[in-house]
């Protein structure tokens, strides 16, 4: 069998230990991220178990070196469409070729996540031959019930709407009015974010979140990702627009292991602001998943910043079409 290793995008470090014992190497992502999460029910939906390969732990700077390199075959990413990463792939190796998910795959995605049927279109990425079939999560932005008061909540939701101009990152395109609530279900919204989101006369049918807020704060950490994914650098310029923007405050922004990481450090108390996609809030709200027994009581949405769409690379010359090679 062609070794073959995988690498979810969105964030993460470089965890080179492996285990698992097939002949396919995988690399799935950092722990404490939701592509780590994804890469699993990827898996799932193929019927690929450990026997069938070897399992990494990387992140997107060195796996997209290999893949380059042509020492990794596979790379999945969550990310935003188009993701400058895969265009700066084709740059550099010019026979970048994007795998759909199988109908099969998708309806199991879409029966037991929150994950939901994504097509992205031919004209996206100049290589594309044909539309690609995929799924679909959305970037939001949580915060901590404890330090993010009314006022703060409000004046945050509405900087990421009114000031989305003024960041440069390609996603911020997304953080319009029309968007804002999107990834919100079955979320309880800060009622700040509620409150401007009604002004703009948008309907908010969600659970209001109850704050906890002892003392007045000006200085707050926003978790984003690792530096080679989106949140990083996106999450880098949204916290310029908020010191630049809301009086009296400082945003500062640092690298994590992105979503998973970013709701436990806002249970517990480490955090005031963090970059997720949708399912795993869900599940930390809900106490589900890597959250079972452990759930999230003090996190709200805030808002929408982007769709994480899955997105699977190869090269023209590996052979590869789909999955469903590595399952034995």
């Amino acid at each position: 069998m062609k070794k073959i290793i995988l690498f979810i995008v969105m964030s993460g470090v470089l965890l080179l230990a492996a285990c698992g014992g097939g002949d396919t190497s995988i690399a799935i992502g950092p722990p404490a991220s939701e592509t780590n999460s994804v890469s699993k029910l990827i898996f799932e939906a193929y019927g690929i178990t450990e026997d069938d390969y070897s399992e990494y732990q990387e992140g997107f700077g060195d796996a997209a070196d290999m893949v380059q390199d042509g020492n990794i075959d596979i790379s999945v990413g969550i990310l935003g469409v188009p993701a400058g990463s895969i265009e700066s792939l084709q740059a550099s190796a010019g026979n970048v070729k994007m795998i759909s998910l199988t109908e099969d795959a998708i309806n199991y995605m879409e029966e037991n996540s929150g994950y939901l049927r994504y097509t992205i279109p031919a004209e996206t990425y100049d290589f594309l031959e044909e539309d690609v079939e995929t799924v679909t999560a959305y970037a939001v932005l949580m915060g901590n019930t404890d330090t993010i008061d009314e006022e703060m909540g409000y004046e945050l939701a509405k900087s990421m709407i009114e000031n989305a101009e003024d960041n440069t990152h390609a996603q911020s395109e997304h953080m319009i009015l029309e968007n804002a609530l999107s990834g919100s279900e079955g979320l309880p919204i800060h009622p700040g974010a509620k409150r401007y989101y009604e002004e703009q006369g948008l309907t908010v049918d969600n659970p209001v979140a109850e704050l906890n807020v002892n003392e007045e704060k000006s200085d707050f950490i926003l978790g984003t990702g690792s530096q080679g994914g989106t949140y990083y650098p996106l999450g880098g310029e949204m916290a310029t627009i908020w010191n630049n923007t809301i009086d009296g405050i400082s945003v500062t922004n640092t690298e994590t292991g992105a979503s998973i990481e970013n709701l436990v450090s806002i249970r517990d108390g480490n955090m005031d602001l963090g970059m997720t996609v949708h399912v795993p809030a869900q599940d930390a709200i809900n106490g589900d998943g890597d959250f079972e027994d452990n759930e999230v009581t003090n996190a709200a949405f805030i808002g929408h910043i982007y769709p994480e769409v899955v997105q699977i690379v190869t090269l023209e010359d590996s052979g590869i079409e789909g999955f469903e090679e590595i399952a034995k």
